[in-house]
């Protein structure tokens, strides 16, 4: 049966930018929820220190929750060699991080979609990179998950492998048992694209997955489609909102999961509109995981 995660997506400048929040103050929020862990993020100000690695790994626990899953956004795809090896070193930080904090994945990324680099270029620069990470993630039992992500915060383009033709062509240049697909439905509403036919083509990869859920403020799909697909920043037309009541179909995604045997952690991106929301959202999804996976 999968196991449910919470992100802390309503406390990132709190926990990354101000210090209004401290790790262990996510905790005990995250704790009252029904939920199994929580998604660590790479960016937390206190983990910077390493000497705070396990002290949080034990206040986790002493709260009920693992921490399985890194959040990092690597970037990939820069034309430099130089550049990329930096990024290959802060992947495999995070790595140990990861294993430090009792993870058993982390994320990795293609990188930043850059209009000088080609889609061979980038789909190689990319696998490449992935590639030199896995022997330190296979010796310390992390797996690397890549998410069809839309666009890290500090980009200045959308993610390389945004669109799904790119995305599964990188998902197919490396074969590892320590790598997989982490699922994201609302990233490929994102852009413009269908969910169910992204998740058709992956489904046997996917080892985890993010839930949220998007809401249309105005016009259509095929708006989006034609308007927002594949540009410069976020989608316009679309706000998050409460999982279960939005655009992802939830019943399918979960059917088609099943199918194929997942039993990974799910981990939840939502609560921008509040605590309450994170709970219902949580409450929705322990519904659902119950109901297929009884």
């Amino acid at each position: 049966m999968p196991k449910l995660a919470a992100f802390p997506k309503a406390y990132m400048q709190a926990l990354c930018v101000d210090r209004s929040m401290t790790v262990r103050e996510w905790l005990d929020l995250a704790s009252t929820l029904p939920i199994n862990g929580v998604e660590w993020y790479a960016g937390f100000l206190e983990t910077a220190d390493e000497a705070n690695w396990k002290p949080l790994r034990e206040y986790a626990a002493a709260k009920g929750l693992a921490i399985p899953m890194m959040c990092c956004s690597p970037d990939f795809t820069h034309p430099d060699p130089a550049f990329r090896e930096k990024e290959i070193a802060k992947e495999k930080e995070w790595i140990r991080m990861t294993a430090a904090l009792g993870g058993t994945f982390c994320r990795v990324l293609s990188g930043q979609n850059r209009p000088e680099i080609s889609r061979a270029e980038g789909i190689d620069f990319a696998a490449q990179s992935i590639k030199a990470c896995l022997p330190l993630a296979q010796d310390l039992g992390v797996t690397l998950i890549l998410e069809n992500h839309y666009k890290d915060d500090f980009w200045a383009y959308p993610e390389f492998a945004q669109m799904t033709d790119v995305f599964c062509d990188l998902v197919a240049a490396v074969e590892h048992p320590n790598f997989g697909v982490n699922y994201d439905p609302s990233n490929t509403i994102l852009a413009g694209e269908d969910p169910l036919v992204l998740l058709g083509r992956v489904s046997s990869r996917v080892v985890s997955m993010h839930a949220s859920d998007r809401f249309l403020i105005e016009g259509t799909i095929e708006d989006l489609r034609k308007e927002e697909g594949g540009v410069l920043g976020y989608a316009k037309r679309l706000r998050h909102g409460e999982i279960g009541k939005g655009m992802n179909d939830y019943d399918a995604i979960f059917t088609e999961l099943k199918r194929v045997g997942f039993d990974g952690w799910i981990s939840i991106e939502d609560g921008v509109d509040g605590f309450d929301q994170l709970q219902r959202s949580a409450d929705f999804l322990v519904r659902k995981i119950a109901q297929y996976w009884p």
